[in-house]
């Protein structure tokens, strides 16, 4: 990293001063973690909320709906994949800056970002809109593909607005302000969750309504994000995209982090996809990915205070290894386990207490009834792999912070597709247990794997402290 003159380096300290939110990302990293954490679990919070009654209109609709709607979500978590990646390496390579003092570097990461997403955008987008029904008959959504088809092809029609809201949200969580983070997180799912029975069944849209109201409630909330980066310019970096020209150190900075983030997310995504065709492989219906498709948005619910606590990492981490302060950085990872732990132990509890009350809120409709049984107990098993997701996902979002995607991905790999696909299948086949055994190997996969990722992270900051070297960037 170029060094600044004296000069220069204190006009950057006092600029950064100006938001609070950069003074709070410079500060006691366990206050930063919990400040930075609370907006972040808050509008998750709603935004899990809003999955949760998305599926709750949907699924009055009918057990196709439901599961035509889960042969679309690994694509559209692809989305969110590609655009949480992207954010999540400016946001790393934006947070390191500003702990380096590096305002003009911090800037020029934040315009690249937004143009490698708008490029990264059209190539997603176009050929998934085109070949979307083709795609559905591949992997077997049989009688639900029409309404597949219809769900994905907006979604995909808005994918531009789906990454500007993600990688938005990223720079502003990459500078300490997770409040207007926040605000614009509230205000897109607040919209939808308003939107979608009007769309649903007011209009008579069906399952395209909830489609709709998606894309429509993320161009709200977009365009209040991108008043607040390019119109108002309250924010700490700054955007000029007259003359603009791609460097490319500072997109190798980037795609170090982000590519491997976004292959991370995919991998997750790719997983999801393999664990919908096996259960349909095994069960011979579409009444077990019915099953996977609303226990999975219950799962998430539980385990949102990890994703809240988990960006605060990224910028914390990413701060301290910038300034070069590891015992900071340490600290920061420790106090967010220790939160992150207590919080899922008492969620997966919760959950195994309350899974037959959860159950009746999906299965009101007379067609869903019979998977009443089936999804009380993927809830009572799933639950147990809770805990574990605070060591794994925190320490991949260490690795993030401090530029080091590639071991986030490796361990993220090593969980979903070395470890959650085999086991499932060995589960659910070999030892013919059917869906309870894939959810065994979910639970098998995913505690497993981030044992092994928190080991790791702490062996990293173990080398770090002994070598002492600079930050990258």
């Amino acid at each position: 990293m170029k060094e600044n003159s004296p000069v220069e380096t204190d006009s950057l300290s006092k600029h950064s001063t100006q938001t609070k939110g950069v003074q709070t990302l410079l500060g006691d990293p366990k206050k930063a973690i919990i400040q930075l954490s609370l907006p972040m679990i808050v509008a998750m919070s709603v935004h899990t909320i809003y999955n949760l009654a998305d599926a709750i209109w949907v699924s009055g609709l009918g057990t196709d709906a439901l599961a035509a709607v889960g042969f679309v979500y690994p694509f559209f978590f692809t989305a969110m994949a590609l655009s949480t990646g992207l954010g999540m390496g400016g946001g790393s390579a934006i947070s390191r800056r500003i702990g380096a003092k590096d305002k003009k570097g911090a800037d020029n990461v934040a315009v690249h970002t937004i143009m490698i997403m708008i490029l990264a955008s059209v190539v997603f987008s176009i050929p998934l809109f085109i070949f979307a029904r083709d795609i559905f008959v591949l992997i077997g959504a049989a009688g639900t593909t029409g309404m597949a088809t219809v769900y994905a092809r907006i979604i995909f029609a808005g994918s531009i607005i789906t990454f500007f809201s993600f990688i938005a949200n990223a720079i502003l969580r990459a500078e300490g302000d997770a409040k207007r983070a926040m605000y614009a997180m509230l205000l897109g799912a607040g919209l939808n969750i308003i939107l979608d029975p009007i769309f649903i069944y007011t209009l008579k849209l069906g399952v395209a309504g909830a489609a709709w109201a998606t894309l429509l409630s993320l161009s709200i909330s977009s365009i209040i994000l991108a008043y607040w980066l390019f119109f108002k310019k309250s924010t700490y970096v700054s955007f000029v995209f007259r003359g603009f020209k791609f460097n490319k150190n500072i997109i190798k900075d980037i795609l170090k982090v982000g590519l491997p983030a976004s292959i991370l997310q995919l991998s997750m995504s790719f997983t999801m996809l393999i664990i919908t065709i096996i259960i349909a492989k095994v069960t011979g219906s579409t009444d077990g990915v019915a099953v996977y498709t609303a226990g999975w948005r219950i799962a998430t619910i539980a385990i949102l205070p990890l994703l809240g606590i988990a960006t605060a990492v990224v910028s914390v981490t990413g701060a301290a290894y910038g300034a070069r302060k590891i015992d900071k950085l340490n600290m920061a990872l420790m106090y967010a386990i220790k939160i992150g732990l207590i919080i899922e132990i008492i969620m997966a509890i919760s959950t195994f207490v309350l899974a037959p009350f959860i159950t009746v809120v999906f299965t009101q409709a007379e067609d869903t009834a019979r998977i009443a049984e089936d999804l009380t107990t993927f809830l009572r098993i799933v639950c147990l792999y809770y805990p574990g997701v605070a060591f794994g996902m925190l320490s991949s979002s260490l690795f993030q912070g401090t530029g080091k995607g590639i071991n986030a991905l490796m361990v993220t790999i090593f969980r979903t597709l070395i470890l959650t696909v085999p086991l499932a299948l060995i589960f659910s086949t070999i030892f013919q247990l059917g869906l309870v055994g894939i959810w065994m190997g979910i639970v098998a996969g995913n505690v497993t794997g981030s044992l092994t990722a928190f080991t790791w992270a702490k062996i990293y900051i173990h080398k770090l402290r002994i070598l002492q070297v600079p930050s990258e960037g």
